[in-house]
């Protein structure tokens, strides 16, 4: 659904603003992304850390007023890189972002897979909803109109989240304490910087690419970019599914063949959605995102390989992430970033968005290559592993067959 439900907005935002303003709403939440690296130090995935090992009543405290705090401050920073109109969007939607994540990322911690998964589907619903009710209804047409839908959709969600994870709560145990204060700081922003590199390794193209070759060009790569990394959603969603099962798992045979499973059922997902995505003729794209975007398929191609290193390796990301092997994370993302920027002005200079997707491609392999080849030093894992066996290929036929 969630993979429909981003086709859907991708389509949308295109025919309706065009390259210049897919590339404005791109470079947005580019910034709004770079922000919540700063947010998530508290709110993001040390909140699904330590769900249980601390009352909620003594992390959600951190994790809301830093929401407030660094979507405050850091926002105010990162809009001097967006243009006048929309710094204000930019400091709202930080604050309300993070505030949402914190709740969000509380299930993770609680195990609570269905509420997590409902909240984000539900960005999705909510978002397009009032896109439709402030386009159509309000008759406010422009680039706008996706920001102020945004934020409308975060406030509302915050708000009922909140009711949700603070019911069963109570208020006289709310508190700050130290030790649990410091645990979420340090796990944290472990996390984050590994993040926040590797981050910079998906969109310091788009930086680039404006610089370069203008607003416009940064609009198409990133519809490319946007639909190729859709398929992600399958791998990031085995990931939080094994990531809070491997932080509630004391057993580490378990978690092992756990993330064996994971691996293989990403890997195969993915190969089929990528395959599938290059059959589609490169007219069909034109057709869907409007001719300004002709040239996604071709980007879709360079790509392919970057992103399915990705998801095997998000995978095993989150299996370091659950027992709590940080370093390995942070090296990975620093090669790969080390890459991008130095090709960077070589390559996308002379070679536009094609440059932009060799690069990232490139960049991606590397940091992937190396998370997997540390997990393959730690674990009897092979090659073959990737692949269905006979035992499971007879397994699934024997369903298949019982069902037909």
């Amino acid at each position: 659904m969630i993979l429909i439900l981003n086709f859907g907005l991708v389509i949308y935002t295109t025919n309706q603003w065009g390259s210049e303003g897919k590339g404005t709403i791109s470079i947005m939440v580019a910034n709004l992304t770079v922000i919540s690296f700063f947010a998530n130090v508290f709110v993001g995935s040390s909140m699904s850390y330590f769900a249980k090992r601390y009352r909620t009543e003594e992390i959600l405290p951190f994790a809301y007023l830093w929401s407030v705090l660094i979507g405050g401050v850091v926002s105010v920073v990162f809009s001097f890189n967006q243009a006048p109109e929309y710094s204000c969007y930019l400091v709202i939607l930080s604050v309300l972002s993070a505030l949402l994540a914190a709740n969000v990322n509380l299930f993770v911690g609680q195990q609570n897979i269905r509420m997590f998964n409902l909240y984000t589907v539900l960005q999705q619903v909510v978002h397009i909803a009032f896109i439709i009710i402030i386009i159509y209804l309000i008759r406010i047409t422009s680039v706008e109109a996706y920001f102020i839908a945004q934020i409308s959709c975060f406030g509302l969600l915050f708000l009922v989240s909140a009711i949700q994870v603070l019911r069963p709560c109570s208020f006289k145990k709310l508190s700050f304490p130290k030790a649990a204060g410091y645990k979420l700081f340090d796990y944290g922003w472990k996390t984050q910087v590994s993040a926040f590199l590797q981050f910079l390794n998906y969109r310091l193209s788009f930086y680039f690419l404006e610089y370069f070759k203008g607003i416009a060009s940064v609009g198409i790569f990133s519809v490319g970019i946007a639909f190729s990394e859709a398929v992600w959603t399958v791998s990031r969603s085995l990931s939080l599914v094994l990531y809070a099962d491997v932080v509630n798992n004391k057993s580490p045979v378990e978690a092992i063949e756990k993330t064996k499973v994971s691996l293989k059922m990403s890997f195969l997902i993915t190969l089929v959605f990528i395959v599938m995505m290059l059959m589609i003729p490169a007219q069909v794209y034109a057709v869907i995102f409007g001719k300004d975007f002709s040239r996604t398929k071709e980007i879709v191609l360079l790509l392919s390989p970057g992103i399915l290193a990705i998801a095997v390796s998000n995978i095993i990301g989150y299996y370091f992430a659950g027992i709590n092997k940080l370093r390995i994370l942070n090296v990975k993302s620093l090669i790969g970033l080390i890459f991008t920027i130095i090709s960077s002005f070589y390559v996308i200079p002379r070679w536009g968005i094609s440059g932009a997707c060799i690069v990232t491609s490139i960049s991606y392999c590397l940091s992937s290559g190396l998370l997997f080849w540390q997990f393959y030093k730690m674990t009897e894992f092979r090659i073959r592993d990737y692949f269905l066996s006979k035992a499971e290929i007879s397994l699934l036929l024997n369903k298949v067959l019982k069902k037909k």
